[in-house]
């Protein structure tokens, strides 16, 4: 019995080098399509085995989803919190123990 379900096409890059940020986040769109593909194939699985396999494709592509999500909020954070030194306008800890000399 063939059953037809919907795959989206796998998201890919241009071929430019990317950098770190570009590259977490095609990396969180590639977690999203297994995600969806294996909800998908999940749907649609009739025999023991098969549910099992995609309940294991489901558990580690949510995993992997949830632990670049992470990586990617926080470089985002830290993207944006400037050094707290700098941006306080005071003198750091070894300009401030210079002048006290």
């Amino acid at each position: 019995m063939k059953s037809y379900f919907s795959i989206s096409h796998r998201p890919a890059s241009n071929g430019a080098p990317l950098t770190y940020d570009e590259s977490l986040r095609l990396d969180l769109e590639l977690a999203k399509w297994e995600m969806e593909n294996a909800y998908a194939g999940f749907d649609y699985a009739t025999d023991p085995d098969m549910i099992d396999y995609y309940i294991y494709k489901l558990n580690a592509s949510m995993k992997r989803y949830k632990y670049l999500l992470d990586k990617y909020s926080t470089l985002k954070k830290e993207a944006f919190i400037p050094d707290r030194e700098e941006s306080s306008g005071l003198p750091s800890m070894q300009e401030g123990a210079l002048q006290l000399l």
